[in-house]
């Protein structure tokens, strides 16, 4: 995420749009727990929103902390675990970007402290978490959003409005994928030179885990271990599928199947490198998830969405293309008796070329995404009125994550028990 002049501008023209513009004595007190790569990247938006302060934080490596209280200029002040935060720090809501298995735990414990709560994606690190999570937050009246951003982007807004709209007919096929090919992009992250066991609370990491023994590899790549990840299905799929919820107005599938494994990269990790997928939605239309880690084709088209009168392609940009479709018998009737071929072109018109409007092209300007979604948890926190990723869209997208993985490992079919809003067991 990139910062400049232009787009801080074009975010004040919009701040007020957001519900952002407030007095210096209405700010939002805000607790990050989590302060890693992408919880540095929430702290830099939050900087950039009006009407919020951070005012605390807590991360398992000491070095995460020291960055964070140095991106706000000294004024956050460091607990040494999430529950001392939540006790002691007098905070208004607070960010929760830890590993997936740590997340039920401390989204519970913010709900139980009157916290409102912006829970990085996946919100569960199982399919049954969602149910206790949805319970409890609405029990508690508190907001409760989660961080897959890309549905507060305009290009899935517009891509939304262009679906209602009737513009592309009747969709029934959705392809979506990301790929990647570099160690980064498959998790191996570099390690900090400093960590070491005394700058890093191993225990703390672990939380409801299996014990193990202190690993940085673990530690610092943790999305490559099922103990604590649930791989390339929760990282990347979860936003595909929240997407797709997003602009399909879907709710879940009723059937899913996968396959993946580790083709190249066996080493260190026990998810799979390379994950495919088919989900099979009651609305009428079915999705194929597909991502590796071995090559990196088409970047900017990871979504495309088919209809029986034009297709969108949602990347980098969104990009409309209508449907050229002539029916053209000729070649078979071609084949019949004459006499039946002259009648056959007696009754039906020649084919002809069909007339449609040419590609229509969307770029997005102005912020970045993951500001509009932080604006909007603000705004909802002031408003009381959630957003649309609340807790029983984060659990739906993330469910189809857990349904994916368990189809894979246990290579079976599986279906969802809308009933029980929970995977059939």
């Amino acid at each position: 995420m990139k910062l400049n002049r232009r787009n801080l501008l074009q975010l004040t023209a919009v701040a007020p749009l957001m519900g952002q513009a407030t007095s210096p004595n209405n700010r939002l007190r805000i607790g990050m727990i989590g302060t890693g790569a992408r919880a540095q990247e929430l702290l830099q938006a939050l900087l950039v929103l009006p009407g919020n302060e951070i005012v605390a934080v807590t991360d398992a490596y000491r070095g995460r902390i020291e960055r964070a209280i140095e991106r706000t200029g000294g004024r956050a002040k460091s607990y040494p675990n999430h529950r001392e935060l939540l006790d002691k720090a007098g905070v208004d809501a607070v960010t929760v970007a830890t590993p997936d298995h740590l997340h039920k735990p401390i989204i519970l414990d913010a709900i139980a402290a009157g916290k409102d709560v912006y829970c990085e994606k996946p919100m569960t690190y199982e399919s049954a978490e969602g149910v206790a999570i949805i319970r409890a937050a609405s029990q508690a009246k508190r907001i409760l959003q989660v961080g897959s951003q890309g549905m507060s982007s305009p290009l899935q807004q517009k891509a939304k409005e262009l679906i209602k709209s009737g513009k592309l007919g009747q969709i029934t096929t959705i392809r979506a994928a990301y790929n990647r090919n570099t160690a980064s992009g498959a998790w191996i992250y570099p390690i900090p030179p400093d960590a070491s066991p005394q700058t890093v609370n191993w225990d703390m990491f672990l939380g409801p885990a299996p014990k193990m023994p202190f690993s940085l590899e673990r530690f610092f790549r943790w999305r490559c271990y099922h103990d604590y990840s649930g791989g390339i299905a929760t990282d990347l799929f979860v936003h595909l599928c929240t997407t797709i919820h997003y602009l399909m107005d879907a709710k879940m599938p009723t059937r899913v199947v996968a396959m993946g494994e580790r083709y190249r990269w066996k080493n260190s990790r026990d998810v799979p490198d390379t994950l495919n997928a088919i989900l099979e939605y009651p609305e009428g239309f079915v999705v194929n998830l597909s991502s590796t880690f071995n090559n990196e084709s088409s970047p900017e088209e990871h979504l495309q969405i088919l209809g029986t009168e034009g297709s969108l392609v949602l990347g980098g940009n969104l990009s409309f293309y209508p449907e050229h479709v002539v029916e053209d018998n000729r070649w078979i009737v071609e084949s019949w008796p004459t006499a039946l071929e002259q009648a056959y072109f007696r009754d039906q018109p020649k084919p002809a070329v069909k007339v449609v409007p040419g590609v229509e092209q969307y770029r997005q300007e102005g912020p970045d995404a993951t500001v509009l979604h932080l604006g909007h948890f603000l705004d909802s926190v002031r408003t009381r009125r959630p957003y649309w990723e609340d807790a029983a869209a984060a659990h739906h997208a993330a469910a189809c994550a857990h349904m994916i993985n368990r189809s894979a490992r246990e290579r079976k079919l599986v279906e969802w028990d809308f009933q029980a809003d929970d995977m059939h067991v």
